[in-house]
């Protein structure tokens, strides 16, 4: 990632290396591997032929969904990008490679939603997104090779020392519980957090929170092809990121492709400790009750999605009264 100037806004450029470079002291970083990324679509491919590529690999990757030709026809509407009413060899190659990855596809899905990252352009497999003032959780970020020697104990100090004050808290966590809505069963089907961790999410200078990276936010689709039948001899082996869990089948070895935690109970473990520190007496016993009824949700609980609604609606209206008329929210 670096930070650029795209059409006189600060932006955030990715290019996403699909090889891990491996970091040990004393030896040269490994070269970026060469990835065939623009070998689709030829020379000679119609639009119409183009437009039926990209409805198969999303009805691979989001499932059928009824109103996937919708997303084609917006897919063809942000590859124009000299807007000149028509997707040239080079718009539709460097489209085509970018659809491959979660990130760029989910900012086009979500691109009207008020805690997605704006997408302000892309050029061969580089796409580059708004620049959030602050890209963390928590009020302090230190260089990582600092972050190697603190212990973990302290650093948690630290993080809830330097964070905004309650209100303000609590307003980037209604963004948080507000995306969680945007990507449970939104237009195109339901994606999964499976890294909910606090370094993917910022906020402005407003508090309203933002994505940082949701290269790990996935189609339920796509994870369930991804994790189903891998030989496992435990649950662990059962993990895509860092928070999908699915279980291990003990009579055939292969890991189930049902998700045992939502999206909703992993963003609920997140804020805990972040909105009980230094919350309100006056609601801090009910904010708890809730945090925690949130956090033991299950995907296999009955009216699970009932039982979702619910206890997302109680926590943003619960912070929402409180914060209401101060003047930090």
């Amino acid at each position: 990632m670096y930070l650029g100037i795209w059409d006189n806004l600060p932006g955030v450029v990715k290019c996403q290396m699909e090889q891990a470079l491996h970091l040990d002291f004393g030896t040269e970083l490994e070269p970026r591997k060469e990835i065939v990324l623009f070998d689709k679509p030829t020379r000679g491919t119609t639009v119409q032929k183009f437009k039926e590529m990209v409805y198969s690999l999303f009805k691979a990757k989001l499932g059928d969904q009824g109103n996937l030709s919708e997303l084609v026809n917006l897919i063809l509407t942000v590859a124009d990008g000299d807007k000149d009413g028509q997707v040239s060899l080079g718009e539709a190659k460097s489209a085509w490679a970018l659809l491959q990855l979660n990130e760029f596809l989910l900012m086009v899905i979500l691109q009207d939603k008020e805690h997605t990252p704006k997408l302000m352009g892309f050029c061969g497999d580089l796409y580059v997104m708004e620049s959030v003032e602050y890209t963390s959780l928590y009020g302090v970020s230190l260089p990582w090779v600092i972050e190697l020697f603190i212990p973990s104990g302290f650093r948690r100090s630290m993080d809830q020392l330097f964070t905004p004050s309650w209100p303000r808290k609590a307003k980037i966590a209604i963004g948080l519980l507000e995306f969680v809505e945007d990507v449970f069963h939104g237009p195109y089907g339901n994606f999964l957090m499976c890294d909910t961790s606090a370094k993917n999410l910022g906020y402005n200078e407003k508090y309203d929170l933002k994505m940082v990276d949701m290269r790990k936010i996935v189609p339920e689709t796509n994870l369930k092809e991804l994790i189903k039948d891998r030989h496992c001899e435990s649950d662990l082996d059962c993990v895509y990121g860092t928070d999908c869990r699915t279980s291990c089948d003990q009579n055939t070895m292969k890991c189930t492709s049902e998700v045992i935690q939502p999206n909703l109970a992993k963003a609920c473990q997140l804020l805990k400790d972040y909105l009980l520190r230094g919350a309100p007496s006056e609601i801090r016993e009910e904010l708890e009750k809730q945090l925690y009824s949130c956090i033991a949700l299950k995907v296999t609980a009955n009216q699970m999605e009932m039982e979702h609604s619910l206890i997302l609606n109680n926590l943003k209206t619960l912070l929402w009264k409180k914060i209401s008329y101060t003047n930090d929210s």
